[in-house]
């Protein structure tokens, strides 16, 4: 993509038009875009550096951010870029482990944990937009200020030339989204509160190529001298991280000679690297009091900023990018009302506040630097680790919290209530009372199992079953599960009907079936174990995957009324969807 031709000959005075204006071309921005993209929109993204930033950042990835890559078709193209079923393991001062974290599941589909060089994915992401005739990016420029009215957003941006001039634009748009990373004017335009802390800790982070230990995985020190990292990455990357006493200036601790010394426990030489980058850094933990004000939204660090412990940084950014893709998309097609936009704080916030805590929190846990306190816990991590289920808690990833939305594009289960879920199903009904979990998936993440289908044979559930909406029925067609009027409602909202039966049904089933369904095998057993643990035979996925509606057959026209108010719709369909119930 030749970014810096795009704005070669473009007059001062004129307001170049798009839909949305994402600030920002590190990996959220460039996946808001791809997204939008994907959904048939437009967008420029505007960047103030001249490229892309080439020196890895974040280093885990997980398998919620590759399902979303995976759902604008880059996952090919990502994976020869990271190292699946990255292991974690803490040890202490004498390198005696004391905690593993090996997450086995694949439960979304992927690998729960990657390490990945994050220069080259996000040049995945980069290059992937050149698909989309209405995407750009512009690298030198930069907006220095946003002026909203009731019909849209103008940026003002200046443009860096190829001469070194500098000339004022305008860009219009829609809306503006922020994700030009902690420090957001967006954020700050927007005049929300950034709450948190930023511990006084400071760090070091040294790259190198040619890794000169060779070992795959991750290594968390907590040595109470002074607490390191040391992970191995794809292309024979290594990434050392050193905690920094506070007497040791940022001149001091970058000179080469005192970072060999930091080394020389390490690696046999030192003094032989091939070095990417010595740079200090502090870790944050703070999250904007909201998400949007009017048409500027923020999205990744320009909303919350976490500590890199556990790796969630590029991720959250990710998980905001999916949340509010879908849904800039069906704002500005007319499908809902902006207020849409309101579930994304709603939804989003309180699980980055989560992350962060976590973060803060295992932080303090590594980095101990009493010699009393760090014996104590290497003790209790000593007795911990002889009990099965709380070795199996870190190893399995249970401490991570899953996000579940509570309000926003949802409808409760147990009561068809819109615009809320409950953690549990309270329904009396035998089928819910009998069932073995009372757990309500709405508003969780749906599975991604392998499925079989019969143009393509094996695939990853969301590949079989599109992009946007769906419902999802097990064993019957949705035809004659919900009225025809719903059919219509969900025709009109572009959702893909979507049948699963056991393998050994699907030849038949397709054969009677209306051709506007999709019949999918479930050839694993995975899909009705899921459905056999929950009383909630008809599923409405989002275009996130997240689960707005579960329900049993004879709810279903109530719960899709409920998932069309909650999102939203003209009052026309909202109107109509109620009638229905």
């Amino acid at each position: 993509m030749a970014a810096a031709a795009k704005h070669v000959g473009i007059n001062p005075v004129e307001v170049l038009q798009t839909e949305v204006i994402i600030v920002g071309a590190g990996p959220v921005g460039l996946m808001l875009a791809n997204l939008l993209g994907k959904f048939g929109r437009k967008a420029m993204v505007l960047e103030t550096l001249p490229s892309l930033i080439d020196y890895p950042r974040g280093v885990g990835l997980d398998d919620e951010s590759f399902r979303t890559i995976q759902a604008v078709g880059l996952d090919g193209q990502v994976l020869p870029h990271t190292n699946p079923q990255h292991i974690m393991r803490i040890v202490n001062a004498n390198g005696t482990v004391m905690l593993v974290n090996n997450p086995q599941t694949k439960e979304f589909g992927w690998d729960r944990k990657h390490g990945f060089i994050q220069p080259e994915v996000d040049r995945v992401l980069y290059e992937g937009l050149d698909r989309f005739k209405d995407i750009s990016v512009y690298f030198n420029h930069t907006v220095v200020d946003a002026e909203e009215d009731a019909d849209g957003v103008t940026a003002v941006v200046n443009v860096l030339e190829d001469n070194g001039a500098t000339k004022t634009i305008h860009v219009r748009g829609q809306y503006l989204v922020g994700c030009e990373g902690g420090k957001s004017p967006t954020r700050k335009r927007m005049g929300v509160s950034f709450d948190g802390e930023s511990p006084s800790t400071r760090w070091l982070v040294v790259d190198v190529n040619n890794d000169p230990l060779g070992t795959p995985n991750v290594f968390l020190g907590a040595d109470p001298h002074r607490p390191y990292v040391s992970i191995g990455l794809p292309h024979a990357v290594r990434r050392f991280e050193f905690m920094l006493h506070d007497h040791e200036s940022e001149d001091q601790v970058t000179d080469p000679d005192f970072v060999n010394e930091l080394l020389k426990d390490h690696v046999p030489d030192p003094s032989n690297l091939d070095f990417i980058r010595r740079r200090v850094f502090t870790h944050h933990g703070r999250v904007a009091g909201s998400f949007r004000k009017g048409r500027q939204l923020i999205a990744g660090d320009a909303a919350h900023l976490m500590p890199v412990w556990l790796g969630q940084g590029w991720n959250s950014g990710m998980r905001d990018a999916t949340n509010l893709g879908w849904k800039l998309a069906t704002v500005l097609a007319g499908d809902a009302d902006d207020a849409l936009l309101d579930t994304y704080t709603a939804e989003r916030r309180d699980h980055a506040a989560a992350m962060v805590e976590l973060s803060l929190t295992f932080g303090k846990f590594i980095k101990i630097t009493n010699p009393v306190g760090a014996k104590a816990r290497d003790a209790a991590s000593k007795v911990l680790n002889l009990l099965p289920q709380v070795k199996d808690y870190f190893a399995s990833m249970k401490f991570k919290p899953m996000p579940r939305y509570h309000t926003g594009v949802l409808v409760d289960p147990s009561t068809q209530r819109p615009g809320t879920a409950a953690a549990k199903i309270t329904a009396k009904l035998t089928p819910f009372r009998t069932a073995n979990s009372d757990v309500s998936p709405v508003g969780l993440q749906f599975p991604q199992p392998l499925v079989m289908t019969d143009a393509q044979g094996e695939q990853k559930l969301d590949d079989a079953i599109g992009p946007w909406w769906s419902v999802v029925v097990w064993g019957n067609d949705p035809h004659k599960v919900l009225p025809e009027e719903s059919i219509q409602q969900l025709k009109a909202l572009g959702a893909s009907l979507v049948c699963i039966v056991p393998q050994t049904q699907r030849d038949f089933l397709q054969a009677q079936i209306s051709d506007d369904v999709t019949v999918l095998g479930d050839h694993t057993g995975a899909v009705k174990k899921w459905f056999d643990d929950r009383p909630t035979p008809v599923v409405f996925l989002r275009p996130d995957k997240f689960v707005a509606g579960a329900c049993l057959v004879q709810h279903a026209p109530a719960t899709l009324a409920g998932i069309l108010a909650a999102m939203h719709r003209s009052q026309q369909d909202v109107h109509t969807a109620y009638s229905a119930r």
